[in-house]
This record gives C-alpha cells, sequence and structure tokens, in this order.
C-alpha cells in the first residue's frame, strides 16, 4: 500500500493585487465587511493579472469575495506569533475562545476572507476594481477573487456561535470645529458619513483598562479624527468627535 504523501512545509503564494483604501491604519477598521458602507476602495490587480481578459464576466456579479493576507498581523514564526486562544471583542476582550472558533488576525497563515460589494470594473489602465464596504487596510495584498453566489453562500439558518447579531452601535456627535473642517473639504459629506459609521461601531479596544475618559484617534483617509467617548446622567454613550486635523506626514 503506498504512502500518502507528506504535505509541504511551505505554500507559496503570489499576490494577484493591493488594496488602495480609507484605512491607513488598522485601528479603526471596521470588524466585519459591509459595516460601513461608506468605506471606499480598490483592488488594483498587478502584472501580469492586470489583463482585462482575467475579469471579464465579473460585472454580473454585485459581491466579491476576496482572499487576502492579514500583512500587519505577526508572522507565524515571529516573536508575537499565534497563541491557540484568542480574546474576540465581541466577547468583552476578556473570554477566551480557539483561534479557529474566530476571526481573529493573528491566525497561522494570516489569511483573511472579506465579502465586499463590486461597484465599477475600471480597465483604462490595467484593472482596478472599486468597491464598497470593504474592512481592508490600505496595502492588503489580495491573494483571490471569487464571485458571491447568493443562492449557494447565504445561509440564513445557520448558527453564529458567540455573535448571532450584528454589534450594538453607538451614537456619534461631531464638534462645531470638526464640522467645520468637513464643510471645507470637497469630499466632506462622504467624510462625514465614513466617520459616522466607523465610530458607531466602536473602534476603542475591548479590554480599556478603565480609559473611559482618554482621547482616541482613529487615521481616515487623509486625517487625524479624533474622539472621547461621553456619557451624561447615566444615560447611553456617545462618541463625540473633538476635531479632525491632517494626518502626520501627509499633505
Amino acid at each position: 500500500m503506498n504512502e500518502r504523501p507528506a504535505p509541504p512545509d511551505a505554500l507559496h503564494l503570489r499576490p494577484i493585487g493591493i488594496i488602495e483604501s480609507d484605512f491607513p491604519d488598522k485601528f479603526g477598521i471596521p470588524r466585519q465587511p459591509g459595516l460601513a458602507p461608506a468605506a471606499r476602495a480598490s483592488l488594483v490587480l498587478t502584472p501580469p493579472f492586470d489583463d482585462p481578459l482575467a475579469v471579464r464576466g465579473l460585472e454580473a456579479f454585485s459581491h466579491l469575495w476576496l482572499t487576502f493576507v492579514f500583512h500587519l498581523s505577526p508572522e507565524e514564526t515571529g516573536p508575537a506569533r499565534w497563541t491557540p486562544l484568542v480574546r474576540p471583542p465581541r466577547l468583552g476582550g476578556n473570554a477566551r475562545v480557539g483561534v479557529f472558533a474566530s476571526r481573529s488576525t493573528h491566525r497561522p497563515n494570516r489569511l483573511g476572507l472579506s465579502l465586499v460589494e463590486l461597484v465599477e470594473i475600471d480597465t483604462a489602465r490595467g484593472v482596478r476594481l472599486r468597491l464598497r464596504g470593504a474592512d481592508l487596510v490600505d496595502g492588503t495584498p489580495v491573494l483571490d477573487i471569487k464571485p458571491y453566489l447568493p443562492w449557494a453562500e447565504s445561509r440564513p439558518e445557520a448558527r453564529a456561535g458567540f455573535a448571532p447579531e450584528p454589534p450594538p452601535t453607538l451614537a456619534v456627535s461631531l464638534s462645531p470645529e470638526a464640522e467645520e473642517v468637513l464643510v471645507q473639504r470637497p469630499d466632506g459629506d462622504s467624510l462625514r458619513e465614513l466617520i459616522r459609521q466607523v465610530l458607531a461601531q466602536d473602534p476603542r479596544p475591548a479590554y480599556r483598562n478603565g480609559a473611559e475618559a482618554r482621547v482616541y484617534g482613529v487615521r481616515l483617509r487623509d486625517v487625524d479624527v479624533r474622539f472621547q467617548a461621553r456619557q451624561e446622567h447615566a444615560g447611553p454613550t456617545t462618541l463625540r468627535v473633538v476635531e479632525i486635523v491632517p494626518a502626520e506626514g501627509r499633505t
């Protein structure tokens, strides 16, 4: 009886393209796709995959699966490599579950899967797929694209473990100073909507260790959005944008 050949120690995968998105940094990115539909992104295919023939017919699909690499997460062999237990934000940042029972970015092979809306295919120079609702940091390497088939992949009866419903959202308000910055920008309306959608998901660390009053900053497009949690008379928490300033290193 022939023995089954041993699996290879390493698989060499080649990115087919790179993401350009509204999220220059990891902090603030929605934890699942589709939660911030105002988020703009493009998948720019790289040679030799930037042949328009490779996306012929793709315009007939409204949504795509993207397989990508969490390239900003630690590598498996690094000092902060993956661990078998992780702390999902949905469980408050304290309870632990197995890494394969989570969508943690700290995975053995750092692979991610994202469902995005396809807005447009631009083949004027190479191939650029314009996307909506992506949860991907700028510069993310994409390994593959597959069309989404709702009749095969939408299973409303499926169990969703510790995340049976979308995460609750917070109210978001902007200071007059922040509003003034947006009024002066040509993309002010879309940026305002993006800020509201991102902050409503509460990007603060789940385990804050009492740092409720601190001012946080999230980088969106070319600005740093600084915000603070506020709660009056034991009412619901509101995230207040206190200022919007140019991101360091950007003009």
